[in-house]
């Protein structure tokens, strides 16, 4: 039996507040990555070219409302994360014509900044975020679903490939890590977690702590980490409320 490393950390998480597909908090999130006994995780909420919770009304303000709007998922799962002593991480899956990058090393700020990237073609962002000292990986890139209609490759772009994502089908994983293998891409996995009740325990272990963004790539680059793959045995019955108390992203919040 190989022995696992020392800290797990959820690298592909979404939150009510930022992903519409989600029902479960920032906060609430996080929590239930503390129970599960996780070091941290990563906030990668469905930037406004995929299914984002800034939708609708909300779609049609100032940019900048609009980014600070799709951040309180992170804003929520960070402080609740100070409190518990677990490390949370910004991220997005910026998305374009259903092809995912998930997105480290960059900021709120940074999206202010770049009003571009709004419908932006996926490897002009990719370019931008690494001019501006970030990362990007490529989410589930073989995923096959209704609302995909082509797969788009671009090793030359990423700097790593998910190639196990949880709620992927097993197919699809093993073309994604045939893909990252054939390039010598940095590979890594994600739980792609939505909801709290149905966490799949995904994600990565390392030997040592992240403690910035950057440190998860270097363990993609030196091949350090060890990824954890699907475990639903902690799933349980959310009840009827689970959808009921969904918390969207608020304009209140931001007048306090």
């Amino acid at each position: 039996m190989i022995a696992l490393k020392k800290y797990k950390y959820e690298t592909h998480m979404h939150t009510s507040q930022g992903s519409d597909c989600s029902s479960t908090s920032g906060a609430k999130m996080v929590e239930r990555l503390y129970e599960l006994g996780y070091a941290g995780c990563f906030i990668t909420d469905h930037f406004f070219g995929g299914n984002t919770a800034v939708r609708g009304e909300l779609a049609k303000l100032p940019w900048e409302l609009r980014v600070r709007l799709f951040c309180q998922g992170y804003d929520d799962a960070k402080r609740r994360g100070d409190e518990l002593g677990l490390k949370v991480f910004f991220g997005l899956e910026f998305g374009w014509r259903a092809t995912e990058f998930l997105t480290y090393g960059i900021d709120m700020n940074f999206l202010i900044s770049h009003p571009e990237i709004d419908n932006m073609p996926i490897q002009y962002f990719a370019d931008l975020v690494h001019e501006n000292g970030g990362f990007v990986v490529h989410a589930h890139p073989f995923r096959e679903a209704d609302y995909i209609d082509t797969i788009r490759l671009y090793p030359h772009r990423v700097d790593g490939v998910e190639i196990y994502n949880c709620n992927n089908r097993d197919e699809y994983n093993i073309r994604a890590k045939q893909y990252a293998e054939s390039y010598g891409l940095p590979a890594t996995g994600g739980s792609d977690s939505h909801h709290r009740w149905c966490h799949p325990n995904g994600g990565v272990y390392v030997d040592e702590k992240f403690e910035t963004p950057f440190d998860y790539l270097a363990a993609m680059k030196d091949k350090s980490l060890t990824i954890a793959e699907r475990d639903h045995s902690t799933d349980y019955d959310p009840g009827e409320s689970a959808w009921a108390n969904c918390v969207r992203p608020s304009l209140e919040l931001l007048k306090e």
